[in-house]
């Protein structure tokens, strides 16, 4: 989830911190990228991630012994609330794996990898330009320096992978812009759509590049 323009529980410092530990997720772009895995191969193994990563935090909700400390020691000063034993709460994660086991299901594998980081990218840029510069408030608590933030962030990314995958024209170009849009209105109207940013962002914006490039081709 966005926090860009949203009260917060934790300081400015650890937001920052929380979006480099939301950028290491750029190890999924690189996997999907760079080397040409099965695609089901891919999605098996994003899903079985996504498995072990609810499961360590229901442990963690649970107390397991070993689990527990171990997840505390890396985890807990990102969350944005204390924990209490038998509550399980899903933090963002699980639904990164998510979209990465989908994108790689349903689409090209450049095209994944181009929409998985535009998650990544323009997600950390709405949440740190946002929080430090948003001043006019759009909708949910959040503001349109955050929302600029994402869409030329989102943008730039794309054209830089569309271009280094040799996909890069006037269409794929404008088709990127529109779909990173369309994901910064789902990440910007999160709470009434009941749908994960981590997850809608690359599923919209993947599918409208992958659908510019099939008529570019």
């Amino acid at each position: 989830m966005s926090e860009h323009a949203q009260p917060t529980a934790i300081p400015y410092s650890q937001e920052v911190f929380r979006k480099l530990i939301h950028l290491s997720s750029l190890w999924m772009v690189a996997l999907i990228w760079f080397f040409p895995w099965p695609q089901l191969l891919l999605f098996y193994g994003f899903a079985i991630c996504l498995v072990l990563n609810l499961l360590c935090e229901y442990a963690y909700s649970c107390q397991v012994r070993f689990i527990t400390p171990l997840y505390a020691f890396f985890f807990k000063n990102m969350l944005r609330g204390e924990v209490k034993r038998g509550q399980w709460v899903v933090s963002g994660s699980p639904p990164v794996f998510a979209a990465a086991a989908l994108v790689t299901l349903l689409f090209p594998q450049k095209i994944a990898a181009v929409a998985l980081g535009v998650m990544l990218i323009a997600d950390t840029a709405a949440a740190l330009i946002g929080r430090r510069f948003g001043k006019h408030k759009v909708a949910n608590g959040k503001s349109l320096e955050g929302v600029l933030a994402f869409c030329v962030a989102g943008s730039l990314w794309a054209w830089g992978l569309l271009y280094c995958a040799e996909l890069l024209n006037g269409l794929t170009a404008a088709g990127a812009v529109l779909g990173v849009f369309l994901a910064s209105i789902a990440e910007l109207f999160e709470k009434q759509l009941h749908m994960d940013d981590n997850f809608s962002i690359p599923l919209i914006s993947g599918a409208v590049i992958w659908l510019s490039t099939i008529l570019f081709l």
